[in-house]
């Protein structure tokens, strides 16, 4: 593994900003980074819609909480898998890839 791996795995889940940097940073064929941007890109995706749903009002306002408080959830489980430097995906959302 590089020197920063569990840096920048870390820094991925932390925002669109968390993400850019590390996608600037990071050494292009590291496994984990790779493996833990993936997975931040997907969060970050559903929290955008999530956050949409919430500005939307009413009964998609509700979905909107309940999309973020899970995106809390994976974040969390994210950081942490990504400190213990394990290449593990996550459930659910762990097998969808957009970003190689």
């Amino acid at each position: 593994m590089k020197r920063h791996s569990r840096l920048y795995a870390i820094i991925s889940y932390i925002t669109w900003i968390g993400f850019l940097v590390a996608l600037l940073a990071r050494d292009k064929e590291d496994t984990l980074v790779r493996q833990h941007m993936n997975q931040a890109l997907v969060i970050n995706i559903i929290e955008t819609i999530g956050t949409f749903l919430t500005r939307l009002g009413g009964i998609f306002a509700v979905i909107g909480e309940i999309v973020d408080i899970a995106v809390l959830i994976f974040v969390v489980m994210g950081i942490v898998r990504a400190a213990r430097r394990s290449e593990e995906p996550l459930p659910i959302i762990g097998g969808i890839h957009l970003f190689d």
